[in-house]
């Protein structure tokens, strides 16, 4: 199962913007919705290509109510997400799967959020240490070369 997380602008609940609109309620409906991490909304797919389109469908609540998505496809990686636009990438078959772990945004996750991103670039596989302040765990996005660097 591939899983899309809406992550919410700090002026907002991403939850009650998108479920009290009734388009994104009904394209939200089939899904059952968990959170990660707070002001998040998350809900499992059946494929990449579905989470791409759910986050198309969406489009126009996400521009306004989110701060950002992420796609986690596990035939790419189990622990790691990718950012909205790489995840459309390696569907429309612009960037295969193997070419997805270079670039990378690392959040920390303090007090149950995501907090800012460390855009560093892969090392010998390894993921650089966040080091921008004291977190619980970080976050992995893979992130396609345009967006290297926010």
């Amino acid at each position: 199962m591939t899983t899309v997380c809406i992550v919410g602008d700090e002026d907002c609940e991403v939850r009650f913007e998108l479920l009290s609109r009734e388009t994104a309620r009904e394209a939200l409906t089939t899904y059952e919705f968990a959170s990660p991490w707070e002001n998040t909304l998350a809900v499992e797919t059946v494929s990449l290509g579905a989470a791409v389109s759910l986050c198309n469908d969406l489009n126009w609540y996400l521009v306004r109510f989110a701060k950002r998505v992420l796609v986690r496809e596990p035939s790419i990686s189990e622990e790691e997400w990718l950012s909205r636009k790489l995840a459309a990438a390696v569907r429309d078959d612009e960037i295969p799967p193997e070419e997805t772990d270079r670039f990378l945004a690392v959040y920390g996750v303090a007090d149950g959020r995501l907090v800012e991103p460390m855009y560093v670039a892969r090392r010998d596989g390894e993921v650089p240490e966040y080091d921008l302040r004291e977190v619980e765990e970080t976050v992995v996005v893979r992130v396609t070369e345009a967006e290297f660097g926010g």
